[in-house]
């Protein structure tokens, strides 16, 4: 029967079109045997749909089934097509390969693919072109289908959903079509931070700044050899001459530090050609940096190539994220109507007068540059010649080359502007790195007549240095007139210019161009307008003689007064010329005299210029203000202040601003880092449909390289919006600059930030804060502290720093003590450091993973430094993206501190001091030269640190000892609790003996000579001394060749120690702790009090105490999801036991309609697990009592384990009280599976209960109930909760797994 039922079953029932899930379903029967079966439909929501109607029709035919995984389908059938690929959260990948076996015996003549995540994947994980576009209206920038699926898979996507951008490839769904064309094993796929090993590649996306977003990422490289890895777009069409092309990249790998670093091309193949857009920085770092890439007007089809060449013995790796196109569509088809400034193009769209004969098709057909249109316009492409332009002769003179022969340094031209080809001409002068400084190029004009209808347009090319300059002027027979100037490092890509002349006598046009060091300035494509007339009869024009060119060496720049100075030195913020003239034009202006160095860097239609001003937001007289521009492009305004720095921490800029503008208008300003090409967002204001002005105060902070400011603004001119700045100033910008509360190390964070300083390189920071959901600060409950919040979108740095300046050599330790928070379930790692000027950093303290949402008090020694000046910084790192971190009351103190109470050996030996030289030693397993565990218990990785003695006969012969002697302990209650976790090795290691050592007398506490299997163990000692006391832990040789004993995690607590893994969570965990695994970023348990906080919700009192200072372990299950469907909460080892009991409470609050997983407890042991209780996801309404008999015949460990079978679940656990008995049964718990009990019968026993216990309180003395409340966990009783409460065994299982 059950055979024929089974043999009824289709192998594959799927939708007939469209992209959905599908689970791979194992099906059985009693007696036959087992079939796999493919199911996918578009109305699941979630894979469990699915497989939970499969298994409901299975079960009316008699027939159990189980889900072997799942994923998604993408089924084409007008193409015959069928892809497989993708996973399910809840079930895990399925086999796509025997899926796709299935599919293909019930689709025998369809094309059937199928890929794992983390590879690319082909264009049908999206719709593509619903409406059937025409093949050319395709991939075109101009959406024609009415959901614009015709700009899908094209190397971006129609919109990003989580940035909001049209036509945008953030990864996070598909990989829009990119796909890797290299022919060696160095290639490119699409992963994401969780599914690669860490400490390798991006940490995070930059989409969504967190370690489950999606990026394209090469692979690892072949070593030794050099290889590239090519990855290629799908062919796009007609991008217009406005077109911007944006990307997010990464760069990591052992080649950061070497002088042959790798560089990441942008290229575009079109026709036969392969022009290169954009190259990575000669120098760069690791992060997420924004490439900008103008590919200039192109006709026809076109696809871009991103390529990464590894030099040989050089580990390099590179993701790409987040790729955008700007503004790359062709004016719109259609009749429009122009204003009055304007012109009707052929194929209908508008474009400016100004815009016609300009050497750049705007209209997209090439109406507004025909031949016949622009008959009478001078053009000199420098294809053939110079025309009638004359390159004046000296040193530095203007050259005429072509991309191909100059090839592809940094600051060259990659194609010229006339044909937007390697192949075409252009004028450029260079100048190498180590050359000197000379005068400029001069490109003179013919001899025009007087004018006032004669205007040049020009395209211009400065790249690679952040000092060349191009000057346009005009010269008549008695002077010379500067028309427009452009400075600094416009990228690569021709920008337009345009110069106006009204000159009442006869003159020529001088162009000068001066390349800075590695720098070029090239020019093409000069067109002079109608009014442009040559001079007949030739009048003499005379060009002003050059100077000899700088009188200082190529690394040096002049006085005013004489003299030269090292060029890093001009704009340093400190006078090295005798008169100043070295910080005359760095950017401290109120621009009466000139812009004071700021120049404008603009490529659009908008920017910045000098204007004279009466408005009562800012004083009369000149101000710096935006206004119509030339360019060709689309975006803000920019304007540049020269090379500055490098500046201290307490660095600030100050202006005076004005806005008037709708909301979508803003003024920003922004730092540069012109070496690696980075770029930080310091200040930003909006319009407001109204006009606002004030004076804004912007920190810069410290920077050990010289930086640059940017001005970016954006409004529509065309009404009356404007902007304007004015009275710039650097303040205590000097690196030596000291400030007046430099020294104060001891802060409250109360009034301001004492001596302390935001790291502002990066947007990863440390906020001033009040709590925000997260919890009140330490010093008040009511005040600030400083928090990091690594969750926060597009915090994308590495590490968040607080540091203080420069402080004067120590010649004492001194014992620095703060208060710190660290919680959330994914929460990373916050270190204290002290870096000496001119040497390494050293970590004084660390700590890594979730600490609870609770204040906990360190402290540690800063060391004294001898004559060398230093910093203290708090850094935290980005390698978490869940909770935060905390900081508060950091206090400063002379001599050193005393014992740690808190010691993870992760920054240094905590004080512990060997009795004898090379027995104990702190180290890790990566790193150590003594033989020791393969892990630490702290971080459960190898490169954690530990304490260990090697045990061999070599080292420590039988009978002989190595002690460890911790710092004197200030004993603060009548009693103290020390934890440590211990590892011995296989064999005979020998053994570890603990004692108390206080005044002359020394106490033996434990003894350890024996440890079942080879993970670390927790021990445990109450110590009652008199006064202050010492621990010694001593090592002893048994005499064997090999063997050693490690030590990690001491601690030191108030009170007596609890039975082992029995806690009631008021002082801490003991013990109990989640699983540290950084590959896969494991969920950590939290730990708090009941006080209300929004970001980490829980019950509103604790069971021990039932009130909301009570404390217990949390989890909020909504974070299950892509990082991971379960949390874990284990205990220490607990050894062998043939009848114990595990009592505890637990409340949820999930809702029924999301409360898809459950908690469990299992038992894990070497031999296996077994799950000996579990209670689905539901509303407890308070705290529920549970207890369970616990047996092992082998070491094993208890664990609590949140699951989800489908996301979302949304809701919180928690746990309380767990008390566990070792050697006592519970007598009335079950020893099989026990059946539910009705809710009726069991409130009915527990109001019973209460009862009975509120007689015998009755009867007995007064104090009964406090007597009972003390002895809680030892008496094998869950005390009450204030909520309907009663024990709880609703599913008894015992799941036995190998």
């Amino acid at each position: 029967m059950a055979g024929e039922a089974l043999s009824r079953v289709p192998d594959v029932q799927i939708d007939g079109d469209g992209v959905f899930k599908y689970v791979l379903v194992r099906v059985s029967g009693a007696g036959a045997p087992a079939k796999d079966v493919v199911r996918g439909h578009g109305w699941a929501e979630y894979h469990a749909d699915l497989f939970e109607r499969t298994a409901e029709e299975l079960a009316r035919h008699g027939l159990s089934c189980e889900c072997l995984g799942g994923g998604r389908v993408s089924h084409r059938p007008q193409e015959r097509k069928i892809h497989v690929y993708g996973y399910s959260v809840g079930f895990g990948r399925a086999d796509h390969a025997v899926t796709t076996e299935k599919l293909r015996a019930e689709y025998p003549d369809y094309e059937i693919t199928w890929a794992d995540e983390g590879s690319i994947l082909p264009s049908g994980s999206v719709v593509v072109n619903s409406c059937s576009s025409a093949a050319e209206q395709l991939c075109n920038f101009v959406c024609d289908c009415s959901d614009c699926s015709d700009e899908n898979q094209c190397g971006y996507l129609r919109h990003s959903a989580v940035l909001g951008t049209p036509f945008t490839c953030d990864l996070e769904d598909s990989d829009c079509g990119w796909q890797d064309v290299g022919t060696s094993a160095y290639g490119w796929v699409r992963g994401r931070a969780s599914l690669a090993t860490w400490g390798v590649g991006p940490h995070s996306d930059h989409t969504m700044g967190t370690d489950v977003g999606w990026f394209l990422v090469t692979t690892s490289p072949p070593e030794k050899t050099e290889a590239t890895a090519w990855l290629m777009s799908p062919e796009m069409q007609e991008a217009a001459a406005t077109c911007e092309i944006r990307a997010w990249y990464h760069l990591s790998g052992s080649w950061l530090n070497q002088t042959e670093q790798p560089v990441l091309h942008l290229a575009v193949a079109h026709r036969d050609d392969v022009v290169g857009l954009w190259q990575s920085p000669e120098r760069s770092r690791e992060g997420w940096h924004q490439l900008v890439a103008y590919p200039g007007r192109i006709t026809g089809q076109f696809q871009l190539i991103f390529s990464l060449t590894q030099p040989p013995l050089c580990g390099a790796e590179v993701a790409l994220d987040d790729i955008m196109f700007r503004n790359c569509g062709l004016p719109k088809v259609g009749q429009q109507l122009c204003g009055a400034q304007e012109r009707l193009c052929q194929r209908g769209s508008c474009v400016a007068l100004r815009r016609l004969c300009d050497g750049t098709d705007d209209c997209g057909d090439g109406w507004d540059e025909d031949t016949a249109q622009c008959k009478n316009f001078t053009h000199c492409s420098f294809d053939h010649d110079l025309c009638s332009w004359e390159a004046v002769a000296g040193a530095p003179v203007w050259g005429r080359n072509t991309s191909l022969n100059l090839g592809t340094s940094y600051g060259i031209p990659t194609r010229d502007h006339s044909n937007n080809s390697r192949a075409g001409f252009f004028l450029h002068v260079s100048r190498a790195p180590t050359a000197q400084a000379g005068g400029a190029a001069q490109l003179s004009s013919p001899t025009f007549q007087a004018t006032n209808s004669c205007y040049l347009v020009l395209y211009c090319h400065l790249h690679g240095s952040a000092t060349s300059n191009l000057s346009i002027s005009y010269v008549t027979s008695s002077t010379k007139r500067l028309m427009r100037e452009r400075m600094g490092d416009l990228g690569s890509t021709w920008v337009r210019e345009r110069v106006d002349f009204n000159v009442t006598e006869p003159f020529k046009v001088l162009i000068e161009g001066v390349a800075g060091r590695g720098g070029t300035v090239a020019i093409d494509d000069l067109i002079l307008s109608p009014g442009c007339v040559k001079e007949q009869d030739k009048p003499v024009v005379l060009l002003p003689s050059q100077g000899d060119g700088s009188p200082c060496a190529a690394e040096e720049v002049a006085c005013d007064s004489g003299g030269c100075i090292a060029a890093e030195l001009a704009c340093d913020f400190a006078d090295m010329c005798t008169d100043g003239s070295d910080e005359k034009l760095c950017g401290t202006t109120t621009f009466e005299s000139g812009a004071g160095g700021w120049h404008d860097v603009s490529m659009g239609q908008l920017r910045w210029g000098l204007q004279k001003v009466t408005e009562m937001f800012l004083c009369p007289g000149t101000v710096l203000a935006l206004e119509t521009g030339e360019g060709q492009m689309v975006g803000p305004a920019k304007a540049r202040s020269p090379p500055l720095g490098p500046s201290g921490p307490a660095c600030t800029m100050e202006m005076s601003y004005h806005i008037h503008s709708d909301p979508q208008g803003f003024l920003a300003i922004s730092v540069t880092d012109p070496t690696t090409g980075t770029t930080h967002l310091a200040w930003q204001t909006q319009g407001h449909s109204s006009t606002t002005g004030a004076r804004v105060r912007v920190p810069l902070g410290e920077r050990s390289r010289p930086f640059q400011v940017e001005l970016l603004a954006l409004v529509d001119l065309q009404g009356s919006a404007s902007v304007r700045v004015d009275n710039m100033t650097f303040e205590q910008c000097h690196v030596d600059a000291a400030s007046p509360t430099a020294a104060e190390l001891s802060c409250n964070f109360e009034r301001d930030m004492c001596g302390w300083y935001q790291d502002l390189s990066s947007d990863f920071k440390w906020v001033l804060s009040t709590g925000q959901g997260q919890g009140s600060d330490h010093t008040t409950g009511s005040g600030y502290f400083l928090s990091v919040d690594p969750s926060v979108p597009w915090s994308h740095g590495q590490r968040a720093l607080l540091l203080t300046s420069l402080q004067e050599p120590a010649t004492a330790p001194r014992c620095l003590s703060f208060w710190y928070r660290l919680a959330g379930p994914q929460i990373g790692t916050l270190n204290l450091k002290l870096w000496l000027e001119g040497g390494e950093e050293e970590v004084l303290w660390t700590r890594r993973g979730s600490q609870g949402s609770i204040w906990h008090r360190a402290w540690t020694t800063l060391p004294a430094t001898g004559q060398q000046r230093y910093q203290v910084a708090f850094e935290v790192l980005h390698d978490g993206f869940l909770g935060d971190v905390g900081l508060d009351d950091i206090m400063q103190t002379a001599g050193a501190c005393g014992a740690e109470l808190s010691c993870s050996f992760e920054a240094e030996g905590c004080g512990l001091a060997a009795g004898t030289k090379d027995t104990w030693q702190r180290q890790s397993n990566s790193t150590g030269t003594t033989a020791g565990p393969g892990a630490d218990h702290t971080t459960g990785t190898s490169t954690g640190h530990y304490m260990v003695v090697d045990t061999g006969r070599a080292s420590l012969p039988a009978g002989h000892t190595a002690a460890l002697t911790s710092q004197p302990y200030q004993l603060s209650v009548s009693a103290q609790c020390l934890t440590f976790w211990y590892q011995l090795s296989a064999g005979t290691p020998g053994s570890l003996s603990v004692f108390v050592e206080q005044s002359t007398e020394r106490r033996k506490v434990l003894s350890i000579s024996t440890m079942e299997g080879s993970n670390w163990h927790r021990s445990q000692v109450t110590i009652q001394p008199e006064g202050d006391w010492q621990v010694v832990f001593e090592a002893e040789g048994a005499g064997a060749d090999h063997g050693y004993i490690a030590l990690d995690d001491l601690h030191v607590l108030d009170g007596a120690c609890p039975e082992p893994a029995s806690c009631d969570f008021e002082q801490d965990t003991c013990g109990w702790s989640s699983p540290s695994d950084p590959r896969l970023h494991g969920f950590a348990w939290g730990w708090k009090s009941a006080i209300t906080l929004a970001k980490y919700p829980g019950p509103e009192q604790d069971h021990t105490l039932g009130t909301r200072n009570g404390h217990y372990l949390h989890f909020d299950t909504s974070v299950l999801g892509a990082r991971g469907t379960s949390a874990l909460l284990e205990s220490p080892p607990l050894p062998a036991t043939t009848a114990s009991c595990l009592r505890f409470w637990y409340h949820m609050d999930i809702p029924e309609h999301l409360g898809s997983g459950e908690l469990r407890v299992t038992l894990r042991s070497p031999a296996g697990q077994r799950t000996v209780w579990s209670v689905a996801g539901h509303r407890s309404r308070g705290w529920r009592g549970a207890l369970l008999p616990v047996q092992s015949p082998a070491e094993f460990q208890i664990s609590f384990e949140i699951t989800t079978r489908r996301w979302p679940m949304e809701g919180t656990v928690a746990l309380d009280d767990i008390a566990y008995s070792a050697g006592v049964g519970c007598h009335s718990s079950p020893e099989g599976p026990a059946a539910e009990k009705p809710w009726g019968s069991f409130v009915a026993e527990v109001v019973l209960g209460l009862l009975l216990a509120l007689v015998i309180v009755a009867l007995g003395a007064a104090g009964g109930w406090y007597w009972l409340k003390q002895r809680r966990l030892a008496s094998g009783t869950p005390a009450e909760s204030n909520s309907p409460p009663g024990f709880d065994n609703i599913t008894f299982r015992d799941v036995r797994t190998g």
